[in-house]
Formats: structure tokens, C-alpha cells, sequence
């Protein structure tokens, strides 16, 4: 079966320094795939790629078969990007954002659905019709979250979703990623959080400056994967290990 995301042999300069070097890996439909790693460590660059807002220098990345780089635009139509800090509008309320940027993708959601959204994200009923400029970081991430949601497409890309949430709200995001996941969408997230990608990813891929140089698979019949052999493996390389 053709993967719905791939990164084959993908090389990318930013500012003059190769950031990405030589990725490649796939994501089939379903799956939740974290890329973990540190601050620089090509995270980002690696989803503004699959947006076709990077270009290679060498390899190509992949959604739904399509080369991005030949329709970015056809790229775009079937994601939902969520970036660490996500542009909402401190005066409008909950409700306001996600229906104007709901609009600017050409969709027209009713009420129910909004609350249904807001519902899964956990944001409390009392908080939907106040000011977002009231709000801390992680009720502003629930928001975003649930925005990308709504969105409705087959893939999720998510740069460190879960900045910002409490613990309990960090496992409610990973309960909400797995029901995505088990309904046919899939998800790319991006992290520096060992313990969150161990307990939602299907495979997580272990990104140190450009490289990757680790993967770690879920065994089957578990529900995370080894939190333990993860994070000696990232202290490792993070130290400046083999």
C-alpha cells in the first residue's frame, strides 16, 4: 500500500547550513509518527517541507503519492498544520477564531460541531465565549488542537502540540490522537516530549542534527513504546554520543 506521507533520501538548506541530511522514512494511513528530537535538531524544517514551503536541495517528500514540489497547493488541501505558536486572535472568543479561520478554508461549521471539537480538546463550556486574550498557553493550544481538528482533512502535521497543556491535558491530547488515528487519519507530530511520543506514536524517529539515527516501533499488543530505551537513546545522542 502506497504510504500517505514519505521523505525519500531529503536533503534541505536553511540560511546556508544543510538542516536536513539524507531523511527518509514513511507514515502509512492510520498512523501516529512522531519525529523526536532537540531544539535544531530539523523538526520543524521537515513539516514546512511537506507544506512545500521549504524546497530540497536533494530527495523529495511525499503526501497521498503527490511529489510536493509538482503541487504544493494539492499538498496543502489534504493537511491540517498546527504550529507551536499558533496565530489566534486575542479579541475574538473561542468560537470566533475557529469559525473565521474555519471560513478562510471554505468551511462552513455549525455550533454543535464547534462544541463537539471543544468537547474532545477538554476546554471548559464557561471559556468559549470569553476574549482569548484571558486565556493561558494551554487553553490557546486546546483551541489551535481542536481548529486543526475541524479541519476535517486525512492528515494532521503537528509541531509540538502539546506546549503548554498540563500533564492531565497532555494525556487527554494523546487519547484524542489515537481515536484520530484508529478513525483513518494520520499524524505526524513533532517533539522534544520522550514520554508524550512514547505513549501516542506508532513509531517514533529519533532526529539529531539533521540525521536520523534512531527508530523505535510499538511493539504489537502494547500500548506505548519502551520509554526507557527512548530516552537513553536521545540522552545519548543529545551528549554527543554514537
Amino acid at each position: 500500500m502506497m504510504p500517505v506521507l514519505s521523505a525519500q533520501a531529503l536533503s534541505v538548506i536553511r540560511s546556508g547550513q544543510e538542516v536536513l541530511k539524507d531523511v527518509s522514512f514513511s507514515i502509512a494511513q492510520g498512523e501516529v509518527h512522531a519525529l523526536l528530537g532537540g531544539n535544531g535538531a530539523g523538526k520543524s524544517t521537515t513539516l514546512l517541507t511537506f507544506l512545500g514551503f521549504l524546497q530540497p536541495v536533494s530527495g523529495s517528500v511525499h503526501v497521498q503519492g503527490r511529489d510536493v514540489n509538482e503541487n504544493p497547493s494539492a499538498a496543502r488541501q489534504a493537511i491540517a498544520y498546527l504550529p507551536e505558536a499558533a496565530t489566534l486572535y486575542g479579541h475574538l472568543s473561542a468560537y470566533e477564531n475557529l469559525r473565521y479561520f474555519l471560513s478562510l478554508a471554505g468551511t462552513d461549521t455549525g455550533r454543535d460541531e464547534l462544541d463537539a471539537a471543544l468537547d474532545r480538546v477538554a476546554l471548559q463550556p464557561e471559556a468559549r465565549n470569553i476574549r482569548m486574550q484571558t486565556y493561558s498557553k494551554g487553553m490557546r493550544q486546546k483551541v489551535a488542537i481542536a481548529l486543526a481538528i475541524l479541519r476535517d482533512t486525512p492528515i494532521l502535521l503537528l509541531d509540538e502540540p502539546t506546549s503548554g497543556l498540563d500533564p492531565v491535558a497532555i494525556d487527554e491530547f494523546n487519547r484524542l490522537a489515537r481515536d484520530l488515528a484508529e478513525a483513518g487519519r494520520t499524524i505526524l507530530l513533532v517533539t522534544h516530549d520522550v514520554y508524550g511520543a512514547c505513549h501516542v506514536a506508532d513509531r517514533i524517529d529519533l532526529l539529531q542534527n539533521g540525521v536520523l539515527v534512531g527508530a523505535f516501533d510499538r511493539p504489537p499488543g502494547m500500548d506505548r513504546i519502551d520509554t526507557e530505551a527512548v530516552h537513553a537513546a536521545f540522552a545519548q545522542y543529545a551528549a554527543g554520543g554514537p
